[in-house]
Formats: C-alpha cells, structure tokens, sequence
C-alpha cells in the first residue's frame, strides 16, 4: 500500500494552503471526520466532494501527487503519518491540520477486527496474537503511542486542531460546529444540525455501502466508546495502562484523551 517509491515522491507533494489535512492513527475515525468535512465543504459550495485517488495520501503509485495537481480545491489529504514525516509543502503552506484521536484500548479493537474482517489484508489467529503485536508496535502504520508522542509535540500548534472522537459521539453538533470555526466555514446552526442528522456513526453505517463500497460496512462497525472491555483481559488491561502513563501522562495530548473515563472506568 506505501510503497518506497511512492514515499520518495511524496517528498516532492505540493501542497496547498487551502487543503484540509486529516491526520489520525488507524480505525481513529478518520473516514467518519473526511465524510463530515465533505459534507461542510458541500454547505458553503454547493459542491459535492469527489476524490478520485485512495484517500490516504501516502498510499498509491509514485504518479499520484501529480494527479492531484488537477484536483480543484479544497482538497481533503488523510494521512496515517507522523507530523515530521509529512512533506514539507504543508507546513510551508500553513494548511491546517485536523488530528483525530481516539483512545488506545477501543483503538486496538477496532483494528483487530478490521484486520480480521476484511478481505485480502492479514487477519490474526487470535485476539492475543494481535494485542501482542498492538502492543509491540508491529501492525500497519507502526505504534499507536509512537504515533501519539510524535503529535504531541505539535498539537498546540495555531494550525492543528484536536478532534477527539469520543467527544464526537457525545456531542456531535458541537464538534461539527468547532471543526466548521477551525477551517474557516461560516455556517448557519440549522446547516450544522442538518450536516450532525446526517454524519452520527449509525447513519454513516447505513449508507457505508452507497459511500465506501462493499467495504463500507468494515469501516463502520460499531463505532462504540468502551468495546474494549468485551476483549482486553484484567491482564492487557493493566498493560495498556502502564503504557499509557509510561508515554503521556502529564503531556498535552494525554489530557485531551481524557483516559481515565475512556479506559479506567
């Protein structure tokens, strides 16, 4: 999926000062975030988003950044890539930067199944077998905390803005209307309740084979906060604690993933 070639080409990516960048770890949310900023985009055109290239910015043949130079703007870039990993174009061209996180232990789940439900990408023997590569840092796109420590370190930043998804799923209004301010959109309350009724995780879920075609539904799962508890033993629990205070506590990041409710209670 991310080949050397295509990360030598994306070194040469121009990127531009209206693209909206989503960064996120892998089954974070980062569809759920690119259909809600497609369809804030949609509110204040009157133009339906279309990518005709993978979403995912470092996935796909060496060719495809100079594709892309025909796209009209606002182009939405989705990465799995650690900030200083990003071409330099975009912090250069100050296009802001959507991060979505969510927390780890829900996060390794999701991942699970997703790897063991789709076709054609590696499944696990067991739930075990996963969380001990979870945990090693050995699954696609590296270390959920390697990838968290790296944001950190920029998450304040004037043109990065958090997005947590368990905050989504409380309060879907008031997230949509705080991404809509963070990119500039200026929207009417009506329009933001229009875009929530239409992006909560059920609806996405229902139309996720309209949208994402016959692998919608894996995308789309559950969309739970706590599903964790249905597979982690008291064990890898404890584990994922530890590594969670180990790598965040007391950092920016680590307060913005409120882990205690999320994963203590």
């Amino acid at each position: 999926m991310c080949t050397s070639e295509t990360f030598r080409a994306l070194d040469t990516f121009e990127a531009r000062s209206d693209d909206i960048v989503l960064a996120s770890y892998p089954k974070c949310g980062s569809n759920w975030i690119l259909h809600i900023v497609s369809e804030l985009i949609f509110a204040v055109s009157k133009k339906k988003y279309t990518c005709p290239e993978f979403p995912v910015l470092e996935c796909g043949d060496a060719e495809k950044y100079q594709r892309m130079k025909l796209f009209p703007s606002p182009r939405i870039l989705t990465t799995h890539l650690h900030y200083d990993k990003l071409p330099q174009s975009v912090f250069k061209s100050k296009a802001k930067i959507l991060v979505i996180f969510r927390n780890p232990k829900d996060t390794a789940v999701s991942f699970f199944h997703f790897h063991n439900d789709v076709p054609d990408i590696p499944s696990y023997a067991s739930w075990d077998e996963f969380f001990r590569q979870f945990m090693k840092g050995q699954v696609s796109w590296g270390s959920y905390f390697d990838f968290a420590i790296n944001w950190n370190k920029y998450i304040d930043d004037e043109n990065v803005k958090f997005i947590l998804y368990e905050d989504l799923k409380e309060n879907l209004v008031v997230g949509i209307k705080q991404i809509s301010e963070f990119l500039g959109f200026s929207l009417t309350d009506e329009q933001v309740r229009t875009i929530s009724a239409g992006c909560t995780f059920q609806a996405m879920r229902e139309n996720s084979q309209e949208t994402h075609g016959a692998i919608g539904p894996f995308l789309f799962r559950k969309g739970e906060v706590g599903d964790w508890k249905n597979l982690f033993n008291e064990t890898q629990s404890q584990e994922m604690d530890e590594r969670f205070k180990a790598c965040l506590a007391g950092t920016s990041l680590g307060a913005k993933l409120k882990y205690e409710p999320h994963c203590l209670a």
